[in-house]
């Protein structure tokens, strides 16, 4: 699978600096198998018919929904990521179309709103993540996935590590910085949070949107 592995557009970090998910580091597999169980177990309580990845990167869980039979689409902000991503789909022989260029802020629900959002460790790249919250309102019909992070496990975690010492561990692009607590009552803003998963070293919630209520 083609990574991005560290490109920037218009100077902000694009994608996975390096393949976490192919990786053969032993942490790092059980870190990631820990994330994937946790967003496989919410999607599941779900069971949607569509998927909209929002920051999709290179496509990773995009064209594994798409080989489940799912109807699954992917955006990102960055035209050099959504390249890589439509190489990864064709290679696999599904549909370039799978994927497009849109900013969160841009999101549309007339052509991108899906049963199912998800959208992970997106948020704490935004400088205005209550915008980008409010855009995903308009095209969760009705739920919502999203994952950040946990602060400051993550950072001290980094640190631990000898990573990003000089920025006390903050990895490079996370301009926002979240504890579980803080990211579930900035969330419930926008959404009823139904299930908190707390996969090592992230804080992930499956939400249902506030509108769906009435």
């Amino acid at each position: 699978m083609k990574i991005a592995g560290g490109i920037t557009e218009r100077g902000v970090i694009a994608g996975n600096t390096y393949d976490k998910y192919g990786s053969h580091n032993p942490v790092v597999r059980w870190v990631m198998r820990g994330f994937e169980l946790a967003l496989d177990e919410l999607i599941g309580k779900v069971n949607p018919r569509s998927i909209h990845k929002v920051g999709c990167g290179e496509g990773y869980w995009v064209l594994r929904w798409s080989e489940r039979g799912i109807v699954v689409r992917g955006s990102d902000f960055s035209s050099k990521v959504i390249e890589l991503a439509q190489a990864n789909a064709m290679d696999r022989g599904l549909s370039r179309h799978l994927f497009r260029t849109c900013s969160i802020y841009d999101l549309k629900p007339e052509q991108d709103a899906a049963e199912l959002v998800v959208c992970c460790e997106v948020l704490e790249h935004l400088e205005r993540p209550e915008d980008g919250l409010m855009a995903l309102q308009t095209i969760a019909r009705p739920y919502l996935i999203t994952s950040v992070p946990r602060e400051p496990l993550w950072s001290v975690l980094n640190m631990a590590r000898g990573k990003y010492l000089t920025d006390f561990g903050n990895t490079p692009g996370h301009i926002q910085r979240w504890s579980r607590r803080a990211f579930i009552r900035l969330v419930s803003h926008y959404f009823d949070v139904l299930e908190v998963r707390t996969p090592l070293p992230w804080t992930m919630l499956l939400c249902r949107s506030i509108h769906a209520r009435y």
